[in-house]
């Protein structure tokens, strides 16, 4: 099977399990109503079981239909490459870095894709170091907010093996500022997994910026807090 009937395969087999009950309910957790199929739960990952366990399915042809799948608007029809990429993780390398970060250009477009990308791919990178820190530095300035968005919550994972906070907070002092909603809540998230580790920089980092930030990073960083803690990064007047 080559790439062009792997994509028909795929939307063929959304089609005929679409559920619109489903769409309804899952319309809840995204801003602006969920556009998708509307499939059950175990469909997607067991359909990509059996893909994976075909003899001509290879990583050099997911790599070619995810360029097809990943610009759809159905919300499964990226999943689809994101899961099928995934059971390809003895593999990961470089090339797998580098059309992840092609993504973001032709189609990644939510938070859930996002986050992901992040769950399914990041850990393997940073464990097998297979890329550094740095390969993320143009994402802090990438014009999809959702890849901006990655960088904070990619660095979630990275914090299993990597101490020097110092670092971590210089890497995203210049996406603190960023005018986006979803880029604010993945900082906050960061920095509180980062306070959680160390409270003292965390701390001390938070202090630097609790005038200047957007609130919701501060909010999110200090959800795990007792109320008498958080006094301390109220904005100052």
């Amino acid at each position: 099977m080559n790439s062009k009937e792997l994509y028909k395969d795929i939307i063929s087999f959304c089609e005929s399990n679409a559920d619109p009950k489903i769409v309804e309910t899952y319309s809840r957790y995204f801003k602006g109503g969920f556009n998708g199929y509307g499939l059950q739960k175990d469909l997607i990952p067991n359909k990509v079981k059996e893909i994976k366990a075909q003899a001509w399915c290879t990583v050099d042809l997911i790599y070619e239909v995810s360029k097809v799948l990943i610009p759809q608007d159905k919300f499964e029809i990226p999943s689809f490459a994101i899961n099928l990429l995934n059971e390809f993780s003895k593999e990961f390398d470089y090339t797998t870095f580098r059309e992840l970060e092609s993504w973001f250009d032709i189609g990644i477009n939510n938070w859930a894709h996002t986050d992901g990308i992040v769950q399914y791919f990041f850990p393997v990178f940073w464990k097998k170091e297979i890329i550094k820190l740095e390969d993320l530095s143009n994402w802090r300035s990438a014009k999809n907010k959702f890849q901006r968005r990655c960088v904070p919550v990619a660095m979630i994972k990275l914090l299993k093996h990597k101490d020097d906070f110092n670092e971590m907070f210089q890497f995203i002092d210049p996406i603190m500022m960023d005018s986006e909603r979803e880029v604010h809540q993945g900082l906050g998230w960061f920095l509180r997994e980062c306070w959680k580790k160390d409270r003292n920089l965390t701390e001390e980092f938070l202090l630097k910026w609790k005038n200047d930030c957007p609130r919701l990073i501060i909010q999110y960083a200090t959800e795990k807090m007792t109320k008498e803690e958080r006094l301390a990064f109220r904005k100052v007047k």
